[in-house]
Protein backbone atom coordinates (compact mmCIF):
# COMPACT_ATOMS: atom_id res chain seq x y z
CA UNK A 1 0.00 0.00 0.00
CA UNK A 2 3.08 2.29 0.67
CA UNK A 3 4.67 1.78 -2.44
CA UNK A 4 1.36 2.48 -4.62
CA UNK A 5 1.17 6.00 -2.63
CA UNK A 6 4.91 6.71 -3.06
CA UNK A 7 4.15 6.00 -6.75
CA UNK A 8 1.45 8.08 -6.84
CA UNK A 9 2.24 10.87 -5.54
CA UNK A 10 5.69 10.94 -8.05
CA UNK A 11 3.42 10.28 -10.97
CA UNK A 12 1.29 13.86 -9.78
CA UNK A 13 4.82 15.57 -9.27
CA UNK A 14 6.04 14.42 -12.93
CA UNK A 15 2.23 15.48 -14.29
CA UNK A 16 2.72 19.07 -12.41
CA UNK A 17 6.48 19.54 -13.45
CA UNK A 18 5.84 18.86 -17.43
CA UNK A 19 2.61 21.14 -17.04
CA UNK A 20 4.44 23.79 -15.89
CA UNK A 21 6.59 24.02 -18.52
CA UNK A 22 4.67 23.61 -21.70
CA UNK A 23 4.06 26.70 -23.88
CA UNK A 24 0.83 28.31 -23.39
CA UNK A 25 -1.47 29.44 -26.64
CA UNK A 26 -2.47 32.92 -26.40
CA UNK A 27 -4.34 32.87 -29.17
CA UNK A 28 -5.92 30.21 -31.39
CA UNK A 29 -8.40 30.92 -34.15
CA UNK A 30 -9.20 29.01 -37.28
CA UNK A 31 -11.34 30.88 -39.89
CA UNK A 32 -13.90 29.29 -42.49
CA UNK A 33 -13.71 29.49 -46.44
CA UNK A 34 -16.76 29.52 -47.80
CA UNK A 35 -17.45 26.70 -49.81
CA UNK A 36 -13.74 25.68 -49.93
CA UNK A 37 -13.47 28.15 -52.62
CA UNK A 38 -11.24 31.33 -51.22
CA UNK A 39 -11.44 34.34 -53.32
CA UNK A 40 -8.52 36.30 -54.75
CA UNK A 41 -9.98 39.51 -52.83
CA UNK A 42 -10.87 37.67 -49.77
CA UNK A 43 -8.62 38.55 -46.74
CA UNK A 44 -8.61 36.65 -43.57
CA UNK A 45 -8.12 38.86 -40.16
CA UNK A 46 -7.07 37.26 -36.75
CA UNK A 47 -7.60 39.70 -33.76
CA UNK A 48 -5.69 39.27 -30.96
CA UNK A 49 -4.51 40.69 -27.62
CA UNK A 50 -1.05 40.34 -25.83
CA UNK A 51 -0.96 40.88 -22.26
CA UNK A 52 2.98 40.13 -21.35
CA UNK A 53 5.77 42.12 -23.67
CA UNK A 54 8.84 39.76 -21.11
CA UNK A 55 8.40 37.02 -23.14
CA UNK A 56 8.81 36.35 -26.85
CA UNK A 57 6.14 34.37 -28.81
CA UNK A 58 5.73 32.01 -32.20
CA UNK A 59 3.11 32.98 -34.19
CA UNK A 60 1.85 29.56 -36.50
CA UNK A 61 -0.26 30.01 -39.75
CA UNK A 62 -2.09 27.17 -40.31
CA UNK A 63 -4.09 26.27 -43.90
CA UNK A 64 -6.31 23.45 -43.84
CA UNK A 65 -7.44 21.85 -47.71
CA UNK A 66 -8.50 18.51 -49.21
CA UNK A 67 -7.14 16.81 -52.11
CA UNK A 68 -9.08 19.33 -54.22
CA UNK A 69 -6.31 21.77 -53.66
CA UNK A 70 -4.71 21.34 -57.37
CA UNK A 71 -1.22 22.91 -56.67
CA UNK A 72 2.10 21.72 -54.83
CA UNK A 73 2.26 25.20 -52.83
CA UNK A 74 0.76 28.63 -52.20
CA UNK A 75 1.54 31.68 -51.75
CA UNK A 76 0.26 33.95 -49.12
CA UNK A 77 0.05 37.49 -48.12
CA UNK A 78 0.57 38.16 -44.19
CA UNK A 79 0.73 41.35 -42.80
CA UNK A 80 -0.15 43.48 -39.78
CA UNK A 81 0.33 47.44 -39.17
CA UNK A 82 4.05 47.43 -39.24
CA UNK A 83 4.73 45.33 -42.25
CA UNK A 84 3.64 42.59 -45.06
CA UNK A 85 5.41 39.45 -46.08
CA UNK A 86 5.09 37.20 -48.65
CA UNK A 87 5.28 33.68 -47.90
CA UNK A 88 5.58 30.64 -50.50
CA UNK A 89 4.76 27.05 -48.42
CA UNK A 90 4.66 23.56 -49.75
CA UNK A 91 1.33 21.73 -49.66
CA UNK A 92 2.83 18.70 -51.11
CA UNK A 93 6.42 17.25 -51.88
CA UNK A 94 7.64 16.48 -55.18
CA UNK A 95 5.64 12.98 -55.84
CA UNK A 96 2.52 14.47 -55.51
CA UNK A 97 2.69 13.43 -50.82
CA UNK A 98 0.62 16.22 -48.55
CA UNK A 99 2.19 17.69 -46.54
CA UNK A 100 1.16 17.79 -42.97
CA UNK A 101 -1.61 16.36 -40.73
CA UNK A 102 -4.10 14.40 -42.45
CA UNK A 103 -7.86 13.69 -40.84
CA UNK A 104 -11.20 13.15 -41.76
CA UNK A 105 -10.13 14.26 -45.23
CA UNK A 106 -8.49 17.56 -44.53
CA UNK A 107 -5.15 17.95 -44.74
CA UNK A 108 -3.82 20.91 -41.74
CA UNK A 109 -0.10 22.42 -42.73
CA UNK A 110 1.62 24.50 -39.58
CA UNK A 111 3.69 27.09 -40.96
CA UNK A 112 6.22 28.54 -38.64
CA UNK A 113 5.82 32.42 -39.30
CA UNK A 114 7.17 33.88 -36.34
CA UNK A 115 9.36 31.86 -34.24
CA UNK A 116 10.22 34.39 -31.84
CA UNK A 117 8.29 37.59 -31.74
CA UNK A 118 8.46 40.34 -29.23
CA UNK A 119 5.91 43.01 -28.70
CA UNK A 120 6.93 46.22 -27.60
CA UNK A 121 3.37 47.24 -26.16
CA UNK A 122 0.63 45.13 -24.75
CA UNK A 123 -2.95 45.76 -26.35
CA UNK A 124 -4.78 44.42 -29.30
CA UNK A 125 -3.07 43.55 -32.80
CA UNK A 126 -4.14 41.55 -35.88
CA UNK A 127 -2.84 39.76 -38.79
CA UNK A 128 -4.51 39.39 -42.29
CA UNK A 129 -3.82 36.71 -44.21
CA UNK A 130 -4.72 36.37 -48.70
CA UNK A 131 -3.92 33.74 -50.65
CA UNK A 132 -1.51 35.67 -53.90
CA UNK A 133 -2.47 32.50 -55.96
CA UNK A 134 -3.65 33.70 -59.83
CA UNK A 135 -7.04 31.83 -59.75
CA UNK A 136 -9.38 34.25 -58.50
CA UNK A 137 -11.07 31.28 -56.70
CA UNK A 138 -8.49 29.34 -54.97
CA UNK A 139 -10.19 25.41 -54.80
CA UNK A 140 -9.89 23.28 -52.04
CA UNK A 141 -8.58 25.66 -49.10
CA UNK A 142 -11.41 24.93 -46.15
CA UNK A 143 -9.66 26.98 -43.18
CA UNK A 144 -7.26 29.34 -42.54
CA UNK A 145 -5.90 29.99 -39.13
CA UNK A 146 -3.57 31.51 -36.59
CA UNK A 147 -1.98 30.68 -33.18
CA UNK A 148 0.01 32.78 -30.69
CA UNK A 149 2.08 30.65 -28.37
CA UNK A 150 3.88 32.46 -25.21
CA UNK A 151 7.68 30.84 -25.46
Amino acid sequence: MRHRSFLFILLVVAVVGMSSCRKGIVYSHFQPISSAQWAIDSIARFDYRITDTATSYTVLIYVRHTERYPYQNIWLFVGDSLHRDTLNTYLADDRGQWIGDKQHGFIERQIIYQPSRHYADTGSYYLDIQHGMRDSLLRGVTDVGVEVIDN
